[in-house]
């Protein structure tokens, strides 16, 4: 016969079964040295349960950091906390403990409960857990109730399992010879991974800034590309790219530019920066520059923006037209960073 009593506030159900857990055992012997020796706390080893692994925490006189007194408290524990970090893993599950009346050869098994609240349309939450099983549900009691184990609570459990006066009766069969028998189960309903999700941030008064490049002995260059220093805007790291003979459809007819990021391994799969960029070659003579001004979405595929027909050749090498002054060019670049967008 099933009997309900509060745990904080919360509906705890204790019955009585001739099964034994089938998950995991924890046998104490010499059980009053526990708190002699002063050991306060004690974590079991791992086990298995429903594909992931776990743990229980046993406080025999109670859990003093909770101000729990003259009850011993009795906690299950996801194992592998680092992967509910790493991949934002959400496991539900439902537990029962168990503890062994040696006399009569059963067990009391506690769980958390539902119960009707006292409008009757609302549920209390009560101590129990939720995990799932791959495509295998288990049977369960419609009154149980699952726990979500996640990044920021990987333990559940009953500050006040059982009285301390309780186990020490010898009349409950729980403490024989000194010696008292645990037991769990733990049953996985559902498990959950986060979708994808971004933050954009909007940068608050974005300050442009400008990178001047002088390209000396402009005649004998043979690279293919010509690459900037680095220089920073927005907390990223840039360069200007140029292409003295053209590239793709400027190939052979006109002068390639381009603003790049300097380092792409600083973009995760999914980043994204949101640039406003003009870039010139300035006329030496008249001031008269030959600028192109875009905005641009920089990413892991979209690492570089510009032109490839920036200006014809023919322009560029004309005396008249200052690009090309002395076998010097100055090539210069503006940027405003306006906006990022990271995965989460």
């Amino acid at each position: 016969m099933a009997t309900l009593v509060s745990d904080n506030l919360e509906e705890v159900e204790r019955s009585i079964t001739k099964e034994a857990p089938c998950h995991y055992v924890l046998k104490i012997q010499s059980f009053s040295l526990l708190a002699k020796n002063g050991i306060e706390k004690y974590e079991s080893g791992e086990f298995q349960a429903s594909g992931y692994k776990w743990k229980l925490i046993l406080y025999p006189n109670g859990n003093r950091s909770r101000n729990v007194r003259e009850h011993l408290s009795l906690y299950l524990v996801f194992a592998d906390v680092g992967s509910l970090f790493r991949q934002g893993l959400e496991v539900h599950a439902f537990f029962r403990f168990f503890l062994l009346d040696q006399s009569k050869d059963e067990h009391l098994v506690v769980h958390g409960i539902l119960i009707p609240s006292t409008s009757g349309c609302m549920y209390a939450c009560i101590e129990a857990v939720e995990l799932i099983l791959f495509c295998h549900v288990m049977p369960i009691d419609a009154k149980e109730k699952n726990r979500r184990f996640h990044r920021l609570k990987h333990q559940w459990g009953f500050d006040h399992l059982i009285p301390i006066r309780t186990i020490n009766d010898v009349s409950n069969g729980y403490l024989l010879d000194d010696t008292c028998v645990f037991g769990a189960e733990v049953f996985v309903t559902k498990e959950t991974r986060p979708g994808r999700a971004e933050c954009l941030s909007v940068v608050k008064d974005a300050i442009s800034c400008k990178h001047v490049w002088r390209i000396e002995n402009f005649s004998k260059l043979e690279s293919e590309c010509l690459e900037s220093n680095a220089f920073f805007s927005g907390d990223q790291i840039w360069k200007i790219q140029l292409y003295p003979k053209g590239r793709r459809y400027g190939s052979g007819t006109h002068i390639s530019l381009y603003l790049a990021l300097e380092d792409s391994s600083t973009l995760t799969d999914g980043s994204k920066i949101f640039a406003e960029f003009t870039l010139r070659i300035q006329d030496q003579l008249q001031s008269r520059h030959i600028a192109g001004k875009v905005n641009h979405w920089f990413s892991e595929s979209s690492q570089e923006s510009g032109w490839a027909k920036f200006v014809s050749l023919a322009y560029f090498h004309h005396t008249g037209a200052g690009c090309l002054v002395k076998d010097v060019c100055v090539v210069e670049a503006e940027v405003t960073v306006h906006a990022v967008a990271s995965t989460l």
